[in-house]
């Protein structure tokens, strides 16, 4: 369905210092925009946390035609427990691979693809080549069955089917956009306390119909539709859905997501400005503990 565009995928950070410096120096991302939020999200974006959070966006260019990473940061949290759900974003770019090796940043390599960790244990794997067009080219994630991840992301969502094997399947809703990579393990998929989320787009008179057809058919909804404040910015509607491998899946109208989603010049300041004002490691040392592990 073309008129559906994969967005962005979630990660939960405990380093919020680190993972810029990561994101930014060795990736080679920029930040697109930075928002404060003093209590938890009614569609669990920051997960089951009701304190103050913060979303960061990160990419290589604008939200409208670029698949990016949100970064949200609960403020009690250091560390999240991770499970066997995600297994990696791959990118095509020479730059990144130099950045991981001049920094001395780890990474393992094979058959030329180089592999990083993000602080938090997040995995990307870097092609050293030039990218044709957008750098990100595919989220991987794992599943316990292949034919019923294909039976809800090809039949119920309607995605196209790129590529097939025994254990391995690429689908996505357009050749252009970032492709979305199943693998089979075998087991049941464990998320932990640090699972992900993955957003599309679709027109705002879709989410309605969408939400009926999942619920009618049986799968699981997360959240039924609701509105999102963002101070300041455009109000979205948003529906979460989870597969049957419990990946949760947002699907956010996209007229007001456009409008929400506008890069923002002020971005890298207000992220800098939230890093120094941020004394929740300090406060927590003086009282002689850690943040809390998820």
């Amino acid at each position: 369905m073309s008129s559906r565009r994969a967005l962005h995928f979630v990660f939960k950070i405990g380093d919020r210092s680190k993972t810029v410096e990561f994101f930014k120096n060795v990736l080679g991302m920029k930040f697109l925009r930075h928002e404060e939020f003093e209590e938890g999200c009614k569609a669990s974006c920051n997960g089951p946390y009701d304190g103050k959070w913060s979303k960061s966006m990160v990419g290589y260019g604008p939200e409208d035609n670029h698949f990016v990473i949100e970064l949200t940061y609960n403020y009690g949290i250091g560390s999240y427990l991770l499970g066997n759900d995600f297994r990696g974003i791959t990118i095509h770019s020479k730059e990144a691979v130099e950045n991981a090796k001049s920094r001395g940043w780890p990474f393992s390599e094979e058959d030329g693809i180089y592999t990083v960790e993000a602080p938090g244990g997040y995995k990307f794997h870097l092609h050293d080549k030039d990218s044709e067009g957008d750098p990100v080219k595919m989220v991987s994630l794992a599943s316990a069955n292949l034919q019923n991840s294909l039976e809800y992301w090809v039949d119920r969502l309607g995605m196209n089917l790129y590529d097939e094997t025994e254990k391995q399947a690429t689908v996505g809703f357009s050749e252009e956009q970032c492709k979305l990579e199943f693998v089979d393990i075998g087991k049941k998929v464990d998320h932990a306390k640090a699972f992900g989320r993955i957003a599309f787009s679709v027109p705002k008179e879709q989410l309605p119909t969408l939400e009926h057809s999942i619920k009618g058919a049986g799968y699981t909804i997360l959240t039924p539709l609701v509105s999102l404040d963002t101070p300041g910015k455009a109000t979205v509607q948003v529906v979460i859905l989870a597969d049957p491998d419990q990946h949760e899946i947002c699907f956010v109208g996209d007229e007001a997501f456009r409008e929400l989603s506008v890069v923002d010049p002020e971005a890298d300041r207000l992220l800098q400005e939230a890093l120094e004002a941020d004394k929740s490691d300090e406060w927590f040392a003086k009282k002689g503990q850690s943040k809390a592990d998820a």
